[in-house]
């Protein structure tokens, strides 16, 4: 059987893909159902775009590569396509826009604009082999039994990273990148829960307060939540992908309060007020009770000396600790690293070696902020890859 392109992943990327890549296209996808990691997103109400979106909100080998695509395809050019098929949405924070009803809406979407471009749909079907002969690509696939082979002009590369593997993810994409050449850089979980030896936070398991939480180099502003395993929330979520094993980091309780000048303030207006009672007016009960176990919180504001003051704030504001790991691909939003950008074009998408081989989407080196950016992405990848296709002869 004979395509113009052959689309490996029905996710986010592929399809999207699918719909500006001209006629003859085929996507497949070894699930039963497309869009799966749409589906399950943003508590399943898919957090599909982030006003805010800029290319610094990513990382990468290339801090280059991305700009292109997101360039030509932006959040509002997806925000136009969601408006147009009538789904109502709303922002939730810091620019992350958000179904007003199901996730699934955004997935008939793609499905509806795939039937209008002409693109064939075939799930439950698992990739064989890959070659590339004559210059066409060659791919043996197993659907209901049987085996079948396509042949291709274009390969478009989709199935995404390692995270979730419960829902099916695998390395597919980057061992045919291999296959053909291409490396494929360090690859670790990322926008993922931390783990902390024997329990440390179980008995604050889940509770949550704002934070600013700083690793790797990078801080946020964001909620933080105690799990049972550890820390998890969106300020550490977004710190996980720019942390390595065995660095520190560093939690700041009072990242909108300057808690010495006012500690100092209210010592002068109310001396006789418990230091305790003080800090509930900020932080949860169980927290301040769980922190007075490694600090001293005893006392009146009275008896506050400005030293003490000095070392709380210290205490509450640059609270180090030492993650022993994180909570790995089961639960990690995206897979950091990735097919190295520098063998890609970043306008087409298109393998600078092999003509007519495509990769889009998270399986590229490319990981967006936790909010909307990674899908962001796919729909900016992918439509630089199908606009490309349908350009060339």
């Amino acid at each position: 059987m004979s395509k113009r392109t052959l689309i490996l992943g029905a996710g986010a990327a592929g399809m999207m893909a699918a719909v500006h890549a001209g006629p003859g296209v085929l996507v497949i996808d070894h699930a039963k159902r497309p869009g799966e990691k749409i589906r399950i997103s943003g508590g399943g109400r898919c957090n599909f775009t982030n006003l805010h979106c800029d290319a610094g909100a990513f990382l990468g080998q290339n801090p280059h590569f991305h700009k292109s695509a997101l360039a030509r395809y932006t959040q509002w050019d997806f925000i136009e396509l969601v408006d147009r098929h009538g789904i109502d949405w709303h922002e939730k924070t810091l620019g992350q826009l958000f179904c007003d009803g199901k996730a699934t809406q955004i997935v008939a979407m793609l499905l509806d604009e795939m039937q209008k471009a002409g693109a064939e749909l075939w799930l439950s079907t698992r990739v064989e082999s890959v070659r590339h002969t004559e210059g066409r690509f060659v791919t043996r696939l197993r659907k209901d039994g049987q085996d079948i082979e396509i042949q291709s002009e274009n390969l478009i590369l989709a199935t995404g990273g390692k995270s979730i593997p419960a829902m099916g993810a695998t390395g597919l994409s980057y061992d045919i990148a291999r296959q053909f050449g291409h490396a494929v850089t360090d690859l670790r979980p990322a926008l993922v829960p931390m783990t902390f030896d024997k329990g440390r936070f179980a008995e604050l398991s889940g509770l949550s307060c704002p934070a600013r939480v700083a690793g790797g180099g990078a801080s946020f502003d964001e909620g933080l939540l105690f799990t049972h395993r550890g820390l998890s929330g969106p300020a550490i979520l977004q710190v996980s992908s720019y942390w390595h094993e065995g660095e520190e980091i560093a939690v700041n309780l009072f990242p909108e309060t300057d808690i010495a000048g006012s500690l100092r303030d209210r010592r002068r207006q109310e001396g006789k007020r418990a230091l305790t009672t003080e800090l509930a007016t900020h932080l949860p009960n169980r927290l301040i009770a769980f922190l007075g176990a490694e600090t001293d919180l005893t006392g009146n504001l009275g008896d506050l000396s400005d030293r003490r003051i000095d070392a709380l704030t210290t205490a509450l504001t640059d609270w180090r600790l030492k993650p022993t790991g994180t909570e790995g691909y089961r639960t990690a939003e995206v897979t950091l690293g990735g097919i190295e950008t520098d063998g890609f074009d970043s306008r087409s998408m298109m393998s600078k070696t092999v003509p007519g081989l495509f990769a889009i989407g998270e399986c590229l080196d490319v990981t967006g902020w936790l909010g909307g950016y990674n899908f962001q992405w796919a729909w900016a990848s992918g439509v630089a890859a199908g606009r490309a296709i349908t350009a060339r002869k």
